[in-house]
């Protein structure tokens, strides 16, 4: 059984170290997306301060008049002195073909004083442009930029296969027998699995840092597969597993069929009627988060309002949810309340990101990411001590 164990631990994670190490190395840095981000592209992020900022519905009416083409879908109702506003487009529909216009971008920066249009970009475009650095990194993490849901299977696949090796990992440091004829208990014999041999080197110090990092970081290495299955397999595999132990509530998403692009009609309803709905719902509920950010989903015709910074430190923020032809309220979503289920999913993302604990938790994060990236080269080096060893042997 040991044997076979070896075995599978080995081969498993020779296959899967390179994704590992790019897992780790990538998200380590997608943990500063927003600081990278904004780091690489000032012409973006940045504006001279120029006066209040718009109101939101009046800053996206500004810049659906300049480029008539786009409907604007989402925006920051809070902007930072000297930052632009980001937001986020869909093509409208051409009354002369009746499909979407064809758009090669779908955000856009605006300087929120005037709503004039500073730059545009294409998410998880993937070039050497530094507007497109950080976006292709994000979508090469979660997908590898596989057309559809491949990348997304592959990549929740390999979660599911790290967490395989990762137990087997665990029950190989365990001692092979109980009783040890030194009189040392089992305890004690398994504490130096946790241990680096002062002085080890060659494939004795390769063995102790893997199986050692391997131990102490089991916890954490533990949290960012199951959140990583949680996004690339959350209705496959995620929410059928929680599902055995909990209830989920759906969301008004679940509720609904998305529609493909261009079948949607545009929304009845404005962002100024929505945010007018949603503050004084907020209010009655008891939140005391400010309304943040502004959303329209045209493929399910809902809006969504959100209510707390979402890079804030914590769970994140909470939503209202708005019925995009009608107008009315079709439920809520509030981080850490529901049930235990819900509470459950609610952490995925603020564990993964580490934004649960703020800067050290991003920090920390991405300290494991580097360490994920450290085990799957000594697990490479240990195959490779293995292998040595025993050409050596035979060649004797």
């Amino acid at each position: 059984m040991r044997a076979l164990c070896v075995r599978l631990h080995r081969y498993v994670g020779l296959a899967l170290a390179g994704f590992l190490a790019f897992s780790g190395l990538s998200g380590g840095m997608l943990v500063f997306q927003a600081e990278l981000d904004a780091w690489l592209n000032p012409a973006l992020f940045r504006v001279a301060p120029g006066g209040p900022a718009l109101p939101p519905a009046e800053l996206a009416a500004r810049v659906a008049r300049a480029d008539p083409r786009l409907a604007v879908t989402a925006l920051p109702l809070r902007i930072e002195s000297g930052a632009t506003a980001r937001l986020q487009i869909s093509p409208r529909i051409d009354s002369a073909t009746g499909q979407p216009f064809a758009l090669d971008f779908d955000e856009v920066f605006a300087d929120p004083a005037s709503g004039a249009i500073l730059g545009r970009r294409l998410w998880g475009e993937c070039h050497w442009r530094r507007a497109a650095l950080v976006p292709c990194l994000y979508v090469l993490h979660y997908s590898l930029q596989a057309p559809g849901a491949t990348g997304l299977w592959i990549m929740g696949g390999m979660a599911l296969a790290w967490i395989f090796a990762a137990l087997l990992g665990v029950y190989l440091t365990f001692p092979a027998k109980w009783r040890d004829g030194g009189g040392r208990s089992w305890r004690q014999r398994w504490g130096v699995a946790w241990k680096i041999k002062r002085g080890a080197r060659g494939p004795r110090l390769h063995m102790d840092w893997h199986r050692a990092g391997g131990l102490w970081l089991f916890p954490a290495l533990l949290i960012l597969a199951v959140s990583g299955i949680s996004f690339n397999l959350r209705d496959a595999v995620f929410e059928p597993v929680v599902g055995l132990f909990s209830s989920l509530t759906p969301s008004p998403f679940d509720q609904r069929e998305e529609q493909p692009d261009g079948a949607s009609p545009e929304p009845r309803q404005s962002f100024a009627t929505i945010l007018a709905r949603a503050e004084p719902e907020a209010a009655r509920r008891g939140w005391t988060e400010p309304a943040a950010d502004l959303f329209y989903n045209p493929g399910y015709g809902i809006y969504g309002v959100g209510f707390g910074a979402a890079r804030a430190a914590g769970l994140g923020p909470s939503y209202l949810y708005f019925d995009g032809d009608d107008g009315r309220l079709l439920g809520d979503y509030r981080p850490g309340a529901g049930t235990a289920g819900d509470v459950f999913e609610s952490l995925q993302l603020p564990l993964h990101s580490g934004r649960i604990a703020g800067w050290p938790g991003r920090i920390a994060v991405a300290a494991t990411g580097l360490a994920v990236a450290g085990l799957s080269l000594t697990g490479v080096l240990i195959w490779l001590d293995k292998r040595r060893a025993r050409d050596k042997k035979l060649g004797a």
